[in-house]
C-alpha cells in the first residue's frame, strides 16, 4: 500500500471520529497524535492513531480497524465466532452461521461489525451484518461480509 497522502487531523475531525465510534461500539478511542492516511492503490481511508492504523472508513462510516479494534476492546456490535472458523475468517472468508456462538442483538443489517475469536477474544476481521444479530445464530448461510481481516493488506501496513 503506497501512502498517496498523509496529514494531521484537526480536533473537530477527531471528535467526530471518536463520537461516531463511540455510538457505535461503546468504546473511546484515545491517542495523542491522529493522522489521515490516503493511498496510491486503495479507495480506503485509514486513520493513523499514535502512529497505529487504529481507524479506517468503509464506504464513508469510520469504524476501528482489527489492530484499533483489539487496542480499544468493543462493547458493541461484536460477533463472536468458534475455533473452528477462526482460520477461515483469519483468511478473509465471509463469516457463516454455523461458526457463530454469539452476536449481539442490537447488529441491524448494513451494520458493520467487529468478528472476534471465542477463546481469547481477539478480534479477528471487521464486516458487514447481512442479517440482523438475533439471527445470526444457526445451521446455514452468510450472516456477515468480511472487509478487513488479519493478514490483509491493511492489517500488515505499517509506517
Amino acid at each position: 500500500m503506497d501512502v498517496k497522502s498523509r496529514h494531521h487531523l484537526r480536533g473537530d475531525e477527531i471528535d467526530e471520529i471518536v463520537d461516531h465510534i463511540a455510538d457505535r461500539l461503546g468504546v473511546t478511542v484515545e491517542g495523542d497524535a491522529w493522522e489521515d492516511v490516503e493511498f496510491v492503490d486503495d479507495d480506503r481511508r485509514v486513520v493513523l492513531v499514535d502512529g497505529e492504523p487504529a481507524v479506517a472508513f468503509y464506504d464513508g462510516e469510520p469504524f476501528l480497524t482489527v489492530q484499533g479494534a483489539n487496542q480499544f476492546p468493543p462493547e458493541s456490535r461484536i460477533v463472536t465466532v468458534d475455533a473452528g472458523a477462526v482460520s477461515f475468517v483469519s483468511d478473509g472468508a465471509n463469516v457463516m452461521r454455523p461458526g457463530i456462538v454469539e452476536a449481539d442483538d442490537a447488529i441491524d443489517p448494513g451494520d458493520l461489525v467487529v468478528i472476534a475469536e471465542e477463546t481469547h477474544g481477539k478480534v479477528l476481521a471487521v464486516g458487514r451484518a447481512d442479517v440482523p444479530g438475533d439471527e445470526m445464530v444457526g445451521e446455514s448461510g452468510k450472516v456477515v461480509d468480511s472487509l478487513h481481516h488479519v493478514g490483509d493488506d491493511l492489517f500488515e501496513f505499517s509506517v
